[in-house]
């Protein structure tokens, strides 16, 4: 048999293996889908879009959380031969109107809570498929299931589907403008699936979660397409605070996070440790993270590790960190890997330390999301391994990485222009990426080429490195921006981290865990100014950040500050912080301009040591 060369093709080979095992649950499974279920409604779902006209080019678009119902919908829309997309659900109305006009959608299948959004956002929809409701004017979930005619071809109508068809939308974060929409055809995710694979094996029946929103590439990719291909068992986590006890009830063989998601673990981890009642486990608990960390240092030092430390370790292991492992549900690991943006090199040592291995990828969405990788085995710390199979790869003069192969993606929907600036006539995609490369082919993602940072002096640096390096050292810096592009200094606006703030505040007695109350908390800034000068320490004299100010709120997802998918908006952020900006860099310090733990400062006109001393 030759291999399955569109989605469709791959899910129906999939759902045959065995077809009595589970396929997507939620969590503690009391609602599942075994792949014989899975099969017979996605059979439904086709018949019944196609009975609404859906049919191969259009476009199907879906808005819901992280739910069972969303894996027989989306494939079922493939089955047709369309587009299937999903957009982000904190979208507003006129975001709405942007994506799908430029997406072409006539169909939107959601959960009822954002009918009203989508009927405001004033672009014509044939038809709204609602699936936990049946409001007046949108057809129901079970209504769509028995649309389906008796003489729909269902075999035929998913054997049309060719490789070169376009498989998904996705939209890109939109940091300097409208998001793009990236065309990702069949042939794309299967060579994407097949490269990866090489690499990072999957199997049937490995266990997945599904707890990033389905219009993040990331998850369509690592959740919904490698299921389809490979066969792998999804729990849903229709809520990210969820998490924790999705991953205690599943015990996940393959699993990965955006650096974010693993910060706040590690967070976790340290502030139980932190806040454990009993002495003795508290104390072997800290032996525990000692001996782990010293391991993480030789390795991010890249020294081998001594007998007696390895004998430590392995003693550590077996009395604290096995059981550590097993207690988040991460001790049945084949592979953990991060991507989606820069991890900082300590946070790697952390879970190095633990017994938690993460190869750190890289891709984007232009490239079908994974573009390099490693094997736990052959992975290096800070490094995002090496290009996957089938892909080539060159440097450009002024440092720009590009890529071709067959993971470049079709183009950007209805943009030519920006499809051409992307793609040059040579198939190579300009990823916008400042790389390098060492002689064994692991390269190191140093910073986008848009936001490489020029001071006054005219030294380049990253702000993702500096960034990374601060928050590595305090898990109470939510997001930092650092400002020092023509300036003679770095400075930082940083946010604290909403998750921690409520977890230190409890700690600490606080009865107020808002933004504004921490931000001008004595204790808060002492703990960050500790912090900011523990990240100077690993970054060169002209890297460290000097002042800083703490802002009195949290930064949401899609908000002015930071995108769906968590990245900085830079100029904005210049833009709505001016004047705190200006305060970093005025002669006399305000109250709310710090310096790094160690520093003098003038805060409040007064010649004081800066908090923390």
């Amino acid at each position: 048999m030759t291999e399955p060369n569109t989605s469709c093709a791959a899910f129906q080979h999939s759902a045959a293996i065995d077809p009595d095992a589970v396929a997507v649950r939620s969590i503690g499974g009391g609602q599942t889908l075994t792949w014989r279920v899975y099969a017979e409604e996605v059979r439904a779902v086709a018949a019944g879009l196609a009975a609404l006209g859906v049919g191969r080019g259009d476009t199907v678009a879906l808005m819901m959380g992280n739910r069972v119902e969303f894996y027989p919908l989306e494939v079922g829309a493939q089955h047709t031969g369309a587009t299937s997309f999903s957009v982000y659900n904190t979208l507003s109305p006129e975001q709405l109107t942007y994506v799908f006009a430029n997406a072409g959608n006539r169909v939107v299948i959601c959960e009822q809570q954002y009918l009203e959004r989508i009927r405001a956002c004033g672009t014509p929809i044939e038809t709204i498929v609602c699936i936990d409701a049946t409001p007046e004017g949108t057809v129901g979930l079970d209504e769509l299931k028995a649309m389906g005619r008796p003489d729909f071809d269902f075999e035929a109508t998913w054997r049309a589907v060719r490789p070169d068809d376009v498989l998904t939308l996705v939209y890109t974060s939109g940091t300097t403008g409208n998001p793009k929409g990236v065309e990702i055809t069949h042939a794309n995710l299967l060579a994407e699936a097949r490269a990866f694979h090489a690499v990072l094996p999957v199997e049937f029946g490995d266990r997945q979660t599904s707890y990033l929103p389905s219009a993040h590439m990331a998850d369509r990719f690592c959740s919904l397409y490698l299921q389809q291909v490979y066969g792998t068992q999804i729990t849903v986590v229709p809520d990210r605070s969820l998490l924790p006890a999705a991953l205690a009830d599943v015990h996940p063989t393959i699993w990965g996070a955006v650096p974010r998601v693993w910060e706040k673990l590690k967070a976790a981890i340290e502030f139980s440790v932190a806040a454990e009642p009993d002495d003795a486990r508290r104390g072997a608990l800290r032996w525990a993270l000692d001996v782990a960390a010293r391991k993480a240092d030789a390795q991010l030092r890249g020294e081998p590790i001594d007998d007696q430390l390895a004998a430590e370790w392995a003693r550590a292991d077996e009395q604290v960190l096995s059981a550590l492992r097993a207690g988040i549900g991460l001790d049945r690991l084949k592979w953990a890997m991060s991507g989606a943006a820069p991890i900082p090199p300590q946070t790697l040592g952390f879970f190095f330390g633990i017994g938690i291995p993460i190869s750190e990828i890289w891709g984007m969405s232009e490239l079908t999301c994974v573009a390099s990788a490693c094997s736990p085995e052959q992975a290096r710390l800070g490094s995002v391994g090496r290009m996957l199979p089938g892909m080539q790869w060159r440097i450009a003069e002024d440092g720009e990485f590009l890529v071709r192969g067959p993971l470049v993606m079709k183009g950007y929907r209805k943009q030519p222009r920006q499809t051409a600036e992307a793609l040059d006539p040579d198939g190579w995609l300009h990823t916008g990426d400042i790389m390098s490369v060492d002689a064994e082919g692991y390269l190191r993602v140093v910073d986008r080429k848009k936001e490489l940072i020029i001071n006054s002096a005219g030294k380049n640096m990253s702000p993702a490195n500096i960034e990374n390096a601060i928050k590595a050292s305090t898990p109470l810096v939510g997001a930092i921006a650092t400002i020092g592009d023509a300036r003679p200094y770095n400075t930082a606006l940083i946010v604290i981290d909403a998750e921690t703030a409520a977890l230190y505040a409890a700690e600490h007695a606080l009865p107020d865990a808002s933004a504004a109350a921490l931000a001008a908390e004595d204790g808060v800034i002492a703990a960050i100014a500790r912090g900011v000068a523990a990240g100077n320490a690993t970054l060169s004299r002209v890297e460290q950040i000097k002042r800083f100010t703490v802002l009195p709120v949290f930064w949401e997802p899609g908000g002015d500050e930071v995108t769906l998918t968590m990245k900085l908006r830079r100029k904005p952020i210049a833009d709505k912080y001016a004047e705190q900006i200006a305060q970093l860099y005025a002669e006399d310090l305000a109250a709310t301009v710090h310096e790094p733990d160690g520093q003098r400062s003038r805060a409040g006109g007064a010649d004081t040591l800066t908090a923390g001393r």
